[in-house]
């Protein structure tokens, strides 16, 4: 599974824009909007889906899970808490409005 948290994150690390990650995972840039404005997990056909981790693997990019260690010793992200992320995207939130 992948989030469309870290779906946001590997494009950052790999300094690329939607429509680069669309290329190389051949799908179409909508789709990939669509994936990056998931709520949490990224939804989608298993065909996208595994398109877009096996072009995110190919260009380096280590996806990991809660609580998984890291396979390697590349660099990466990682959110702490959930609970802490949820809690700072409330106070952005009430700062806009």
């Amino acid at each position: 599974m992948i989030t469309a948290g870290q779906l946001r994150a590997a494009r950052a690390l790999l300094g690329i824009d939607q429509r680069e990650l669309a290329e190389l995972s051949d799908l179409s840039v909508p789709t990939i909007q669509r994936m990056e404005a998931s709520e949490s997990v990224v939804r989608g056909n298993v065909d996208s889906l595994m398109k877009l981790i096996e072009a995110l693997d190919r260009s380096g990019i280590e996806l990991i899970g809660d609580g998984a260690a890291s396979q390697s010793g590349g660099r990466g992200v990682r959110l702490k808490d959930a609970a802490l992320s949820e809690s700072r995207q409330i106070k952005v939130l009430a700062k806009k409005t």
